[in-house]
């Protein structure tokens, strides 16, 4: 079977304070609706037997209005090319409780060809020579163990894994989102042809048989290095090939040395660096501003940064100040911060503080924290 696996395309999901002239709509927001259709379109000129979805298909658990008529509309165009969908709901998708209607449910009224995993438990789907075993994001970490054992593997069809949540085996934890789950190792096992990995936005392969598709789109700086896209599996051949799919490009334009120079030369050179990149219009870019002094930094002409500004989605400029050890960011969106990771941060440099203190702020806070993130996960934008 040729299958096409992607994951994490996160409609709804709304950034920066740009808007479309035309339809008022965030900017960013339509960005990733246009890219996700056109995306659709490329992957029914592929052709293949199957399009997996593994989770995460709308940012939040209260899709908008236009991230639904976005979904329907490219399920449309898969019914008409007669290509089966698969997909399971990620921790972005999943509702507090059992008895809450997910977002999920709405795709299973379409007439095409859909198989919908959103139910926190094990589901399969058979499609010509394969048999894909589903486990959606679960309420709890151990459910994916429970569900996993319901598994039977087909001795005459090929079997592959669709599931959502973080490998054990990927040492960078940067995501830390509400609703993560780790995936035990043991579960990423060699007797699926292909496991289809979602949640984590980098495209990377984790085990000879195991893969995430990565995110689309950029959807944070942090991802800036990232590799994007979908892949392309033959379960027969057990082959996996990149495929690049339409996103809004990211560029990182490096590091200006700031140590000695004039402010009027530090924002020159902000020039001069993004506009060597010859980005399209409505892209993004980031600037790091090494070892600039406080004066330095007030005396950067945004005023003059504007022209290019103009061409961009967002301009984000780092600095790390001659005083201080972290880079900050001169501008930052609310969207982008790991809050978790910010108030661990926050409580280790309080000295004033005992260790069981600490520890105890952390875990409280941690907990309070947790809840209103998902209270806000929970709110249409």
């Amino acid at each position: 079977m040729k299958l096409i696996h992607i994951a994490d395309t996160h409609l709804g999901l709304a950034a920066f304070s740009r808007l479309d002239p035309e339809t008022g709509m965030n900017l960013r927001e339509k960005q990733i609706y246009d890219n996700f259709l056109r995306g659709i379109n490329d992957i029914i000129n592929q052709k293949p037997d199957a399009l997996v979805h593994a989770g995460d298909l709308f940012d939040t658990v209260k899709p908008k209005t236009k991230a639904y008529t976005t979904v329907l509309e490219a399920l449309e165009r898969l019914r008409a090319a007669d290509i089966p969908l698969i997909i399971i709901a990620g921790n972005h998708s999943m509702t507090k409780t059992r008895y809450t209607t997910s977002p999920y449910e709405v795709l299973t009224y379409h007439p095409g060809k859909i198989t919908a995993a959103y139910k926190f438990r094990y589901e399969k789907a058979e499609i010509g020579d394969t048999v894909f075993h589903l486990l959606p994001n679960m309420l709890r970490p151990e459910d994916y163990r429970t569900e996993f054992d319901k598994i039977e593997l087909s001795k005459s069809r090929h079997n592959v894994l669709v599931t959502h949540g973080l490998a054990t085996q990927i040492k960078d934890k940067r995501l830390a989102t509400v609703a993560e789950h780790e995936l035990d190792g043991t579960i990423l096992g060699e007797n699926f042809d292909y496991i289809a990995l979602g949640h984590y936005h980098r495209q990377c392969q984790i085990t000879d048989n195991a893969w995430y598709s990565g995110s689309q789109e950029f959807l944070t700086y942090g991802e800036i290095k990232d590799e994007k896209g979908g892949l392309i599996v033959d379960t027969a051949k057990r082959t996996v090939t990149p495929m690049v799919l339409p996103h809004t490009p990211m560029a990182d334009c490096g590091t200006i040395k700031c140590a000695g120079m004039h402010p009027g030369d530090i924002t020159e050179e902000i020039i001069s660096r993004v506009s060597a990149k010859h980005l399209p219009l409505g892209a993004m870019a980031q600037i790091t501003l090494d070892q600039l002094c406080r004066e330095d930094g007030k005396g950067i002409d945004m005023k003059q940064l504007a022209g290019i500004r103009e061409g961009l989605l967002d301009l984000k400029i780092r600095v790390r100040a001659a005083e201080e050890d972290t880079v900050q960011p001169l501008q930052q969106d609310i969207r982008m911060i790991d809050y978790l990771q910010e108030f661990s941060s926050f409580i280790d440099r309080q000295g004033q503080l005992t260790a069981k203190q600490k520890a105890f702020i952390a875990a409280r806070g941690r907990e309070i924290l947790v809840q209103v993130m998902e209270e806000h996960r929970g709110e249409v934008e």
